[in-house]
Parts: C-alpha cells; sequence; structure tokens
C-alpha cells in the first residue's frame, strides 16, 4: 500500500490552509498528503451564516497569506478570480464578510489537489512503521504521520443539556444551528438568548432587528458581569505571536489553566462595533416607537432547566451573582450561544500508547504541535489552547502553525517562520537575568 507522508483529518480553515501551503510542495514531489474530510463540501460555521456578520480579524488572516504571501490561494487570489477585487477594495474595509470568508474556503477547497470529501475515518491503528487510517467508505489510507483537524463541538453546560434535545413546542438551539431555527424561534411570544461572546451577540441583533415585524419578547441573560468587548489594542494582539506562544507554553501547568479562565475576553468577547451596533438600534426602536421589548440580564447564572410540555416553553432557574437572589424564567424559545469545547476523536482509540499527554488527560503539545510519544508524528489543529494559549483558535496564526508543522516534516522550513515579531517581552528578559546573576 502506497504509504503518504502525512494524512490530515478534518477539514477545517486550518488544514484547509496546510492542504494551500503544502500545494508546491506536493507539485514539486516533495511532500504527499491527503486530506479527509467526512462531511460531502466544505461549510464553516454554516449555522451562523448571518448576512451582515464579519470575521473578526483583517483578511490577511486568510489560508496562506500570513505564511506566503505570493501563494495563488490568498483571499486577494479568491476575489481578483471573481471580480470582486475592486468592490472590496471601494468598500474600505479589512474584515470580509462570513459567507463571504465562507465561499473564499469553499473555492480552495474545491480546487486543492489531495482532498478527499465523504470520508469518514472509523479507526487509526498503527502497523509498527506507518499510520492505518480507516475510512467508513472501506478505503485504508497509510501515512507516516497524522495531522488532526477535526475541530470544534458545541458546547452546552450540564445545566442545560436535558432540554436541548428534549421533545415539545419549545424551540432550543445551539447557536451554532441558529440559521435553521431561525424561523421557528421568531413564532414565539418570548426568545431567551444564553452567553455573552460574539455569536451571542449576533443572535441577539439579529433577533432584535426583526422584532418590530414579529411581537416577541427579546432576553439576553449572561453569567458574566457585562457585556464585554474584546479587547484590541496592539500591544494586546501582540499576544497572538510566536514569543507569547512560546512562553506560555514554558509556564507550570497550574498557571496556564489560571490564564485560560483569566484572558477569555482577550478572544472571546464581542467586537465593538457590534456593541455599539446593538446600543444604536434600541435607541432607533425606542424613536419609531417599535420597542425594544427586551430585557439584558448579567451576572446571571442558570442554574436548571427543564421542558413544560403542556404550556410550550423552557424554565430556566437562575441566580443572580451579586444579589444572591433565585428566580425564574419561562422562555418559548432558547438560544445557546455557549461556545465551543475541543473534540477529541474517538478513532484515536487504536493508536492512544502513541499519544502524549499532560497529568489531566490533555494533549501534551510540543513546541512543534506535535502531541506523540516519538515526536513529528500526530499534529494537532486549534487542540492546543491549554499549551500555546489564544493562538490555538486564532485564523491569523494558523498559516503560522502550518509553517512549523511543514517545518517539522520536511527538516526545513519551506516557510519563513518567524520567531519574534512583538515589541514588548514575556518573561524576564536575558540581559536583565545576566545583569541580576551579576
Amino acid at each position: 500500500m502506497r504509504a503518504h507522508d502525512f494524512v490530515a483529518v478534518g477539514l477545517g480553515p486550518f488544514n484547509l490552509g496546510l492542504a494551500a501551503l503544502s500545494e508546491p510542495l506536493r507539485s514539486g514531489g516533495e511532500l504527499d498528503g491527503v486530506f479527509l474530510e467526512a462531511r460531502d463540501r466544505f461549510a464553516w460555521h454554516p449555522g451562523m451564516l448571518l448576512d451582515d456578520a464579519t470575521l473578526q480579524v483583517p483578511f490577511l488572516a486568510d489560508l496562506v497569506t500570513m505564511a506566503d504571501p505570493t501563494s495563488r490561494w490568498s483571499f486577494l487570489s479568491y476575489l481578483k478570480q471573481h471580480g470582486h477585487l475592486y468592490p472590496f477594495y471601494i468598500r474600505e474595509s479589512f474584515y470580509p464578510l462570513r459567507r463571504e470568508y465562507d465561499d473564499y474556503c469553499r473555492w480552495a477547497a474545491e480546487s486543492l489537489p489531495g482532498i478527499r470529501f465523504g470520508e469518514q475515518v472509523t479507526d487509526v491503528e498503527h502497523d509498527g512503521t506507518a499510520y492505518l487510517v480507516h475510512s467508513a467508505t472501506g478505503e485504508t489510507f497509510r501515512a507516516r504521520r497524522l495531522v488532526l483537524g477535526v475541530g470544534t463541538s458545541p458546547r452546552v453546560p450540564a445545566a442545560l443539556q436535558g432540554v436541548l434535545d428534549a421533545e415539545g413546542p419549545a424551540v432550543v438551539t445551539h447557536s451554532a444551528d441558529y440559521l435553521a431555527h431561525r424561523e421557528a424561534l421568531q413564532r414565539q411570544e418570548r426568545i431567551t438568548v444564553v452567553g455573552s461572546g460574539q455569536s451571542a451577540a449576533e443572535v441577539y441583533h439579529d433577533l432584535l432587528s426583526a422584532a418590530p415585524d414579529h411581537g416577541y419578547e427579546l432576553v439576553w441573560l449572561t453569567r458574566s458581569p457585562r457585556f464585554f468587548p474584546m479587547e484590541y489594542t496592539k500591544l494586546t494582539l501582540e499576544m497572538t505571536s510566536p514569543e507569547y506562544g512560546a512562553y506560555h507554553r514554558a509556564l507550570p501547568m497550574e498557571v496556564r489553566d489560571r490564564l485560560a479562565r483569566e484572558q477569555r475576553h482577550l478572544f472571546k468577547g464581542i467586537s465593538g462595533d457590534l456593541v455599539d451596533a446593538i446600543s444604536d438600534l434600541h435607541y432607533q426602536q425606542r424613536v419609531t416607537g417599535d420597542g425594544p421589548r427586551t430585557t439584558l440580564l448579567t451576572h446571571t447564572e442558570v442554574r436548571g432547566a427543564r421542558v413544560l410540555p403542556d404550556e410550550g416553553g423552557v424554565v430556566l432557574d437562575l441566580l443572580h451573582a451579586e444579589t444572591g437572589e433565585e428566580f425564574a424564567l419561562c422562555t418559548g424559545g432558547l438560544v445557546l450561544a455557549t461556545g465551543y469545547g475541543p473534540t477529541e476523536p474517538a478513532f484515536l482509540q487504536g493508536v492512544e500508547d502513541r499519544v502524549r499527554r499532560d497529568a489531566r488527560g490533555r494533549y501534551d503539545v510540543a513546541e512543534d504541535y506535535s502531541v506523540d510519544v516519538a515526536g513529528g508524528e500526530i499534529f494537532v489543529q486549534n487542540a492546543e489552547e491549554h499549551t500555546h494559549s489564544l493562538l490555538a483558535p486564532d485564523l491569523g496564526m494558523g498559516p503560522f502553525r502550518n509553517s512549523v508543522i511543514l517545518a517539522s516534516m520536511l527538516g526545513r522550513e519551506a516557510y519563513p517562520v518567524e520567531k519574534r515579531i512583538a515589541v514588548q517581552t514575556f518573561g524576564v528578559p536575558d540581559h536583565l537575568r545576566t545583569e541580576a546573576a551579576r
């Protein structure tokens, strides 16, 4: 059986970026990879492709540009080929529409070689020299390395898990499936959105815009102390840098886990423009007399939830963290904008003995993003937030990570790997440490 240099499982933006950056190496006969995706076509968060939603990062954070600005798989190349480059230029915004980014990725996925759709990986084994990747189609792929890009899955807090799939007239959905349920939600008398990140704000803004035409009441609640904007100042953005990733990875595990809780607002907040747009929409509807009939609650934790099948609603048991008051809310529509969590594929069980883990059972991710005991055999994409911090989910750092992974596979840098880009220093500078030792 032919042995590929690597098999990449899952086709989100990060593994798609790897396909784009490895394409010149493939055509040059230097590196042969195959990409397996269970779905029949590329789709990036289809449930949240709202008409006016934009990325929270500039267009430079595409599949390839930060590694290879000359690549034919860049976002600008996509715009040029589709006749959209001048309209994008005239628009004068660095932030692509989310639908536009999804279409860009699909364009690349349908053009790049080595991508196989409809290949659901069922299990993986190792025969002593290579990995055997088995697909539900009956085909087996043999490779010296694996790259795991299976993505994240919707996270639902334990207090709400019982109502997500409950039967009855109430409409309950995770924000990942919002668009598929939007019309049914808008037929309810009250809709409640739980969460305070970008997805929650986009759903709330979309429902608030349509509220005058439907007459429903709208509730937005979060356990956070406020609806905070994502911090987007330039020195904070330097934390998405190679040197911060190296610094964070070297910290003790307990410190990294504490920082993971403290730093969430750096990449899980709401864009400032959307916060302002929500406030402006409230004012507009107040002036025109169209409402709004809405309630925004902070410091509010969902302690439990239950379905009322006869009344056709969901009761949320709530606690206000500051006042300590317990109360309840009945809603006919419920959107859980409660984020996403890392996914560990079941198919890895056959090679579990080759996976390196930390004291808490998570991937022990090396500097080159490998997680295997031998090193340089099993790589992960966006499964290293606990080791590399906010670099893991950042689209702009995807090309950097892929440059590192490719360098590990090749034994050389096919694309320059930046070592230092930030003005600030993370940790104690070497020259000050030397002075202190005198």
